[in-house]
């Protein structure tokens, strides 16, 4: 052997070696090499220089204990470890580099996934007809989970129990990505024939009958009452029940007196046959938010939910508003 030159230091069967002491980059250098079985090429392979590769298959050996390609005459020939190690290399290399590749949109034809929505009822009612019948002809496999808002102390975009949540946004979660769509105005119902019906409503008059409120946490205060109160008047509450659906319902068949979007419930109210309140009070407008976890910003399904989320939304709040002959 001639002075200076050492032969790699054998590797025992079965060693494993620490990933921390190995550059996975010799595994792209490698793979290159036992294809092409030359330093230049695998060089212009790699765009690199021949010195680099030369010292990448250096390194390669020394980490290897194997010769690895052995010079014959003009060429290169592999050894039998490196024939036996070939095909896994580069199944490997072909791997990582899917690993790492930017995620592409699978065909929605052939997309078969459950997408987990938290919203109000009003609000699935609003938008979910349009977004089914969309999903039914793009993405037939496709299936849609609706869930209430949660109660505060839960937050289903952080732990991964839900995918969206779209309404009025209230996670605490500093993370979420909420994205405003628009507003909706409320306005005060009343069944058809309602005495209050029949023309402009005093504030007295409104503060005189009894009012039923949807809240999913059961509150009896909502934006009316402040607005009330810059007034200094107060309304009667009679009943606080979970869902906007049924407050409906039970103003459709009582004298009670009931809060909707102006946009986003049209269907609702005239399914019910509801009337809207000729009364000068603003209320606060309805923000109507899409949200989500970061973790799914990159994720190609769920982009193209959120894109036909907006798109629905966004349609429902450009929609004709209820009118007081609803």
């Amino acid at each position: 052997m001639m002075r200076g030159m050492h032969s790699p230091a054998p590797v025992a069967a079965g060693d494993p070696r620490p990933l921390s002491g190995i550059d996975l980059n010799l595994l792209v250098a490698l793979d290159a090499l036992l294809a092409e079985r030359s330093v230049s090429a695998a060089a212009r392979r790699l765009h690199l220089t021949e010195p680099a590769t030369s010292r990448a298959l250096g390194r390669i050996r020394r980490t290897t204990g194997d010769q690895i390609l052995v010079r014959t005459g003009h060429t290169m020939v592999p050894t039998p470890r490196a024939l036996e190690i070939q095909a896994e290399v580069s199944d490997l290399v072909r791997r990582a580099q899917g690993l790492f590749a930017p995620v592409s949109m699978p065909d929605p034809a052939d997309l078969d996934r459950t997408f987990t929505i938290l919203s109000s009822d009003m609000l699935i009612a609003a938008v979910g007809p349009d977004l089914l019948t969309r999903l039914a002809t793009e993405a037939p496999a496709v299936r849609i989970r609706f869930l209430p808002e949660p109660t505060p102390s839960a937050d289903p975009l952080r732990d991964g129990t839900a995918d969206l949540e779209i309404g009025e946004i209230d996670s605490t979660a500093p993370e979420i990505r909420v994205e405003t769509l628009g507003t909706d105005d409320a306005v005060l119902i009343v069944r058809a024939g309602h005495p209050l019906a029949e023309g402009p409503v005093t504030l007295d008059q409104l503060v005189a009958a009894r009012h039923v409120v949807g809240s999913r946490r059961g509150r009896f205060r909502g934006p009316l009452d402040d607005a009330l109160a810059a007034q200094g008047l107060r309304r009667t509450v009679a009943v606080a029940v979970p869902s906007h659906t049924v407050a409906l319902t039970m103003v459709a068949q009582s004298d009670l007196v009931g809060i909707a979007p102006r946009r986003l419930g049209r269907s609702a109210l005239a399914a019910v046959g509801l009337a809207v309140l000729d009364l000068d009070l603003a209320l606060p407008p309805l923000p109507i938010s899409l949200a989500w976890h970061p973790r799914n910003d990159a994720d190609a399904p769920h982009r193209w939910l959120r894109t036909h989320l907006r798109d629905v939304i966004t349609t429902a709040l450009s929609g004709p508003p209820i009118d007081a002959s609803v």
